[in-house]
């Protein structure tokens, strides 16, 4: 069960971040946001809040932020349409009822003849009653559409996906890409502040309870000075000695709270790789900073993702098989083995991990992820006008559906892997 919570937690936070990217850029750039979604498939729950709802779906494969203009969300209002019309208090239209029109008693009826819903913000019409007068109607630039009881947001022209900057799209799109290497720093960050930053300090870390160092009464935070006259000036100086003397006596001369003594202890003896060293139970010594823990940050971020970009080299090149890719499936797997054999900190590193990942398979210029697009926009710049949207929508299509096939393999390939070994 506490996989099946850790999973959740850390799919959830991932996606989360992810559109949370898109979402606060497109809100800046003044973009109508209709939905916020983790997941896909059938809603699970839901909350409006304002323009946008806020969905959690079933599918745990991914999350979307549907903004103004990006499909086809509205009735286009033809000639002929006989639709109910509902003012407000400045005469404009605020509600055009499509349907169920008798739940309306005090509406306006009329027989369109022409509507622009995007730019004029208008509809023209013959009113019930008066059918010989052609009127035009004000629209609200926050009318509703309403069919079925359902409210839909009109979205004038300026508030849709396509009618901002190039610069403003391809910002709003990088922002979700982006996000994830943000979160990833601040998980990094966090995980310094906890568990501190190790340092080359001649000073020992924590003991643990069966080591040769707690037994001959060495404790955390001791200076080591010297061990067996040998001066020493870094961490690595500590380890290099201990590990040379298995079984043999050496004397650390130590300062502890402004003191100097000098305590006598026998480093045991274990084997590494075939290879007998010395071991006195002491950890690497840590450092609690938020400066160092800033830095520490961005370089985890930063080693991580040349090693996730090396291992796509070799994907490419053919030195892995797509059976090395691992689905929901397969990251719940690792999540399970993460939680049962780590901690928390584990479980947190694990997640930055992910995050980073997220964020550079996003960046790949494949059709229906965030590169895709963001190719199609520098295509954009290159040209000086757009392509055709119809066309990039079919590319985008047909890419999704390749990803999902994509998808169903590796899933598969997973579950083979975890659970019908």
């Amino acid at each position: 069960m506490s996989t099946v919570i850790a999973f959740i937690i850390i799919f959830g936070a991932l996606v989360f971040f992810h559109e949370l990217g898109h979402f606060i850029f497109a809100k800046r750039a003044g973009i109508l946001c209709r939905e916020f979604a983790i997941g896909f498939g059938p809603k699970v729950f839901s909350y409006q809040k304002g323009e946008t709802l806020y969905t959690i779906r079933l599918l745990p494969i991914g999350g979307y932020v549907r903004m103004a203009g990006e499909d086809p969300e509205m009735v286009e209002l033809k000639a002929g349409y006989r639709v109910g019309l509902k003012f407000d208090e400045n005469n404009q239209v605020c509600k055009i009822i499509l349907n169920n029109k008798e739940k309306y008693p005090d509406i306006r009826v009329i027989e369109v003849e022409e509507a622009d819903l995007e730019r004029e913000l208008m509809i023209k019409g013959y009113e019930d009653g008066d059918e010989e007068t052609l009127k035009t109607f004000s629209v609200s630039r926050k009318a509703y559409i309403v069919e079925n009881d359902t409210e839909t947001l009109i979205a004038p022209y300026d508030r849709q996906f396509a009618s901002k900057t190039l610069w403003q799209r391809t910002v709003t799109i990088f922002a979700g890409p982006a996000a994830n290497f943000v979160l990833a720093f601040l998980i990094f960050v966090l995980i310094g502040l906890i568990q501190g930053i190790p340092t080359n300090e001649p000073k020992l870390g924590e003991l643990t309870a069966d080591g040769a160092a707690i037994a001959a009464g060495l404790k955390e935070g001791d200076i080591v000075n010297s061990i067996s006259g040998a001066e020493v000036s870094s961490w690595e100086d500590v380890v290099e000695i201990v590990q040379k003397n298995p079984n043999k006596e050496v004397e650390f001369f130590i300062e502890r709270d402004g003191a100097e003594m000098i305590i006598p202890v026998t480093p045991k003896e274990h084997k590494v790789n075939g290879e007998t060293i010395g071991l006195i139970g002491v950890y690497t010594p840590m450092e609690k900073s938020v400066g160092q823990s800033v830095i520490n940050g961005a370089k985890e971020v930063y080693i991580m993702t040349i090693e996730i970009f090396k291992i796509l080299g070799k994907l490419i090149t053919g030195q892995f098989s797509i059976d090395a890719l691992s689905g929901p499936v397969g990251i719940y797997a690792a999540t399970d083995t993460v939680a049962k054999d780590g901690g928390i900190l584990y479980l947190m590193k694990w997640t930055g991990l992910l995050s980073i990942n997220l964020g550079i398979m996003n960046l790949l210029p494949i059709p229906a992820l965030d590169g895709g697009r963001l190719l199609f926009f520098a295509v954009e710049g290159l040209r000086g006008k757009p392509l055709d949207r119809h066309k990039e929508g079919m590319v985008h299509f047909i890419g999704f559906a390749l990803l999902m096939l994509l998808m169903l393999v590796v899933t598969w390939n997973d579950i083979q892997r975890f659970f019908l070994k």
